[in-house]
């Protein structure tokens, strides 16, 4: 066998665990879906045990971290002020790490609440060690509360949104309650709807398809509410990795604390409105999914007492960010394998076997479909509409998996880094602006000019098609084109 032969057969091989890992992921997906719509009409209809009693109402801490954030923060504060819940029993801790003027605006709006009668706390550190989650852990050792609910600053809830929630703490098992995540400027651009699009599947089929079948779900950082002594129990915050609200999910649900997931209390927010934000947001999200992994996993599967299935979910979860190093190792291989297929024929049966796998996309269109009609309507109008999206967002989604693998990798082999905050835009429709935002980064990464070079390379994977007479890959190389060239022309548009 010569040189070019072995090389064939690694790619070949490294291709086919890709794909065999995506299709066990889609399957996953899928085993979720089943799960969700076993259960669909409980969580879309799901009521407190009892109706609030304002007579049985316990202290409640709402802690919001925050970090220079101008453009949101007095939005933030007069929200939270509206919130319906006996004052005396009611604190909130802004947990205040900015470094730069938005601390004096701040500070004002808080000193006119206290004027008010309301119980609000600036809690400001010399600094931001542990990053948000010492923010949180400063925050709770003077928390009242026997509940701590957490608010990031872009999150705007209802004012009955405590009584909606706090009364499911009549279980004493319960240790955190996660409400689904709203979208203040979900048509503000393709961006903002791509984002929606991928945020209300984590939030319709995975967290109620976990939470339904009794697996292992994550608070999502923010929109929930703690039981103080559950996040005792737990550990309390730690801010070794990005994720410190998926780190403390599964050491509490390792303790046996169960957590309720309520699709149908939604809490609106803002999306990242230029692709810097989006991706500093993605970044964080998929490293620090990867950093979990590593701390966690054997915890998992050492754990007595809990289901196969679940063990199964919750390692599947944790890798749920490791799906883009496999996208980007199946995508950049997709042109070698094109050529190699052509360059040996005999292995004209194992081609064939790999187009199997084309089951894992109509899996996860399946998916997605049961997500996208659930909160925007069914119908043939939406459903063209829908298929429009989707494969949009699959092109953007693989547009962005260069830069999300490293973040995977980085996870992995865990290498440290420092917690980039997502700007905030206070944004909600086309006639507000982006532009002069100061605290978008203004630099051309070299992740830019690789994704641009990516685009190109999958150009040639077009091109190649008609060299080779081989069109099977063509429209997977034309997605890649788009998502690539998406990203890259954004990234750089939005500097300008």
């Amino acid at each position: 066998m010569n040189v070019e032969s072995v090389i064939a057969y690694i790619i070949i091989g490294v291709y086919s665990i890709a794909l065999l890992l995506i299709l066990l992921y889609s399957l996953a997906q899928l085993n979720l879906l089943f799960n969700y719509l076993r259960a669909r009409k409980e969580f879309q209809n799901q009521e407190p045990p009892e109706d609030f009693d304002p007579a049985k109402a316990p202290p409640v801490t709402i802690q919001l971290p925050i970090y220079n954030e101008e453009y949101v923060v007095e939005r933030l504060l007069e929200n939270i002020a509206k919130m319906e819940y006996p004052r005396d029993l009611l604190e909130i801790q802004v947990l205040d790490d900015s470094t730069d003027d938005s601390i004096n605006k701040t500070g004002k709006k808080i000193a006119a609440l206290q004027q008010d009668g309301l119980d609000i706390k600036h809690i400001r550190r010399d600094n931001r060690t542990g990053f948000k989650a010492g923010a949180l852990k400063e925050g709770l050792k003077e928390a009242k509360g026997e509940f701590i609910a957490i608010f990031d600053a872009d999150f705007l809830p209802d004012p009955q949104w405590l009584k909606k929630t706090v009364p499911f703490f009549n279980d004493a098992e319960i240790g955190v309650v996660q409400t689904r995540w709203g979208h203040l400027n979900r048509d503000y651009s393709l961006l903002t709807q791509v984002q929606a699009f991928a945020l209300d599947a984590h939030f319709t089929i995975e967290q109620s398809g976990r939470n339904a079948s009794g697996h292992f779900i994550n608070f999502n950082g923010t929109a929930g509410i703690w039981r103080k002594t559950c996040i005792i129990d737990a550990g309390n915050w730690e801010g070794d990795t990005l994720t410190e609200d998926l780190d403390l999910s599964y050491r509490a649900q390792l303790k046996k604390w169960k957590f309720k997931y309520l699709e149908n209390v939604e809490t609106p927010a803002e999306l990242p409105v230029v692709i810097s934000a989006a991706r500093s947001q993605q970044f964080r999200w998929n490293k620090g999914g990867a950093e979990n992994f590593k701390k966690s996993f054997l915890q998992l599967l050492k754990a007595k007492d809990l289901p196969l299935k679940t063990k199964i979910h919750g390692i599947l979860h944790l890798l749920n960010s490791s799906m883009f190093l496999c996208a980007f190792i199946v995508s950049v291989l997709s042109i070698p394998i094109l050529y190699i297929k052509n360059m040996i024929p005999e292995l004209e049966w194992l081609f064939t076997i790999f187009s199997f796998f084309l089951i894992s996309t109509v899996i996860l269109f399946t998916c997605y479909w049961f997500t996208f009609k659930n909160i925007q309507g069914g119908g043939p109008e939406k459903f063209l509409n829908y298929v429009r999206l989707f494969f949009t967002f699959f092109a953007i989604a693989l547009g962005f998996s260069l830069h999300n693998s490293r973040a995977v990798i980085e996870g992995h082999v865990g290498k440290k880094s420092e917690f980039i905050r997502t700007p905030k835009f206070n944004i909600r429709n086309l006639k507000d602006s982006w532009k002069g935002n100061r605290y978008i980064n203004g630099k051309i990464t070299a992740d830019v000019i690789m994704e641009g070079l990516m685009a190109l390379y999958f150009l040639f994977g077009m091109y190649s098609a008609f060299t080779l007479d081989d069109y099977g890959l063509f429209p997977f190389h034309g997605m890649l084109v788009f998502g690539f060239g998406f990203i890259m022309y954004n990234s750089i548009s939005s500097k300008v």
